[in-house]
């Protein structure tokens, strides 16, 4: 089939434009690599001009990139990546070594990710016997563990459990138990994403006809609840996949916190360096490893539910109608707005060092940060920012993920690659070619915010395409435009937009996550993650100082969700109806 080689050699291009990009990247940005290698191995080194000359002349840099990037091409087959610019050492052993690190950390995660995602479920599972109408749930609980920052986690972690109480090692890499709290730390808000995106999709598996005649016959709900999410799992696997490779390249704030020497921060440390043969080394093998977690979904697609998509023999996976909960949003979105009416009209800019580090009063009721400013201030003012940010970046992933999730040979490949970046080298890549400001940030989100999207869309496209309604209409004739806007759309539209709200909390996380590695707002800018960042130093002496912005980014993830149960109703399909 065309198809089948198309995919591969769009993939094939889509990597190599990434890692040329990657290897252009100093003169995208119309910088001096020589200055910045200088700066690297030793800042506080002149920048004469004869230095200069001779690393030009160590690393080739006058013959210009294109060689350098043939010359580093030319060595992969033999399996040379070069030497660092920095350090001299070759680079291939570093990089597999930093791959190891993080794949351990990966599959740590994972355990913790697949123990959360299940323990969101427990609840529907439980009543898996009781038939079709037990279906829904509330949850606030893990969209509040969804909203909370890795990094967030991560302190939190070292401080209580490592330091203060000596369970666990809170820093370095030397065997099993210093992978216990970094893994939680990715673990829990990974699995909390998974959990949610399950419990979306339990529902209308528990009420399908296997389903309610399982219940008929008296089979064990265990084993009920087995198959419903062994039904749910072909939808959710792209963006399994996707996490596998979020969790390996994108630990950076985490593998920063902890020093653990996995990919994720070595190409972090790559990039600001400007090494070159270790950031595209890097890179190479995060794209190798994107390839690999897709190849892998498709092939648990297809053992999963492989016949049933060829034949169009499906059930349409649908959630039955449920009551929507009104209370909750309304709670969420009021405590939310009460503290914008408290601290707009607070200065979030006002100095008082006498007050710094004040805890909680009827004066501050957030406390004061390091240089005394109030804290309720800062994160109203940061809110207006950080909110608008996130629900545009969130608005446009939406309808980007859904057009592109439509042309799934086209999107799929596109997805993974993107995926495959880190969001601090796709934070540089933008400013190389957008240029710096308080605008790289949300470029660099917004490149890779709709790729789980499309992903989703997809997923429940091909499964939906596969169900027997479709094979029935199209028997009678039925168009693709009619079906897609009569069918398609109306069952994927309402899941995918809940998908798209849940991830909001993470669009403004991922927008605090650069902050808080620096390459965000800069001070004095009251923007959450420079929030989370300014006051980490002082978690341990002023927890409040970093608590209040994670409780509002809380509180922001806790109203996305349950506004999103009130999208249930919308666009079921007649079947679904019936």
């Amino acid at each position: 089939m065309p198809h089948r080689t198309t995919a591969p050699l769009w993939r094939a291009l889509l990597a190599a434009g990434l890692v040329c990009a990657v290897g252009l990247l100093p003169w995208l940005s119309r910088t001096d690599p020589a200055l910045t290698v200088l700066r690297a191995r030793s800042a506080e080194r002149d920048p004469d001009p004869e230095v200069l000359a001779a690393i030009r002349a160590q690393l080739g840099l006058d013959d210009g990139p294109l060689r350098l990037l043939g010359r580093w091409l030319a060595g992969l087959p033999r399996g040379d990546a070069g030497r660092s610019w920095i350090s001299g050492d070759e680079v291939m052993p570093g990089v597999l070594h930093a791959l190891g690190a993080s794949l351990l950390l990966m599959a740590a995660a994972l355990v913790v990710a697949v123990v959360t995602a299940g323990l969101v479920c427990a609840r529907t599972l439980r009543r898996a016997g009781a038939g079709a109408g037990a279906a829904r749930r509330g949850g606030s609980g893990s969209a509040v563990l969804a909203a909370l920052p890795e990094f967030l986690i991560a302190s939190v972690l070292a401080t209580v459990v490592g330091v203060q109480l000596g369970w666990l090692p809170a820093l370095g890499w030397y065997g099993p138990r210093w992978t216990v709290l970094p893994a939680l730390a990715l673990g829990l808000p990974a699995g909390a994403v998974v959990g949610r995106l399950l419990d979306d999709l339990l529902p209308g598996a528990l009420a399908e006809p296997w389903a309610r005649a399982a219940v008929a016959r008296g089979l064990p709900r265990r084993r009920i609840a087995r198959q419903a999410v062994r039904r749910c799992l072909p939808g959710l696997l792209p963006n399994l996949g996707l996490f596998v490779v979020g969790l390996t390249g994108g630990a950076v704030a985490v593998e920063q916190l902890f020093d653990i020497p996995g990919l994720g921060r070595t190409t972090l440390q790559a990039a600001l360096a400007q090494d070159l043969p270790v950031l595209q080394a890097g890179t190479l093998a995060l794209l190798l490893l994107a390839a690999l977690a897709a190849g892998l979904s498709r092939t648990a697609t297809h053992l999963l539910v492989g016949p049933a998509l060829r034949d169009g023999s499906l059930p349409s996976l649908h959630s039955p109608t449920p009551t929507p909960a009104r209370t909750p949003p309304l709670v969420y979105g009021g405590l939310l707005l009460g503290v914008l009416a408290l601290g707009l009209p607070r200065d979030p800019l006002a100095l008082d060092t006498g007050l710094r580090l004040q805890h909680p009063t009827w004066a501050h009721p957030f406390g004061t940060d390091a240089l005394g400013r109030d804290l309720l201030a800062r994160i109203a003012h940061g809110a207006l920012d950080t909110l608008l940010l996130a629900l545009g970046i969130s608005a446009v992933a939406l309808v980007t993920g859904v057009l592109l999730g439509l042309l799934p040979r086209l999107s799929g490949p596109l997805a993974d690659t993107l995926n495959a970046v880190p969001p601090v080298l796709a934070a540089l890549l933008v400013t190389a070619v957008a240029g710096g400001g308080s605008r790289t940030p949300a470029l660099a989100v917004a490149v890779v915010a709709w790729t789980p999207l499309a992903a989703h869309t997809s997923a429940l496209l091909r499964q939906e395409r596969a169900t027997l309604h479709i094979t029935a209409s199209r028997a009678l004739g039925a168009g693709r435009l009619h079906l897609l806007r009569r069918s398609l759309l109306p069952a994927v539209l309402p899941p995918v937009t809940r998908h798209a709200l849940l991830r909001l909390p993470g669009v403004a996380l991922a927008l605090a996550s650069l902050g808080f590695l620096g390459l965000g707002a800069q001070p004095p800018a009251p923007e959450w993650g420079l929030l989370l960042a300014e006051n980490q130093p002082y978690a341990e002496r002023a927890p409040w100082a970093v608590l209040a912005p994670a409780a509002v980014l809380a509180l922001l993830g806790a109203l996305a969700v349950t506004a999103a149960g009130g999208l249930r109703t919308a666009g079921q399909s007649p079947s679904a109806a019936r």
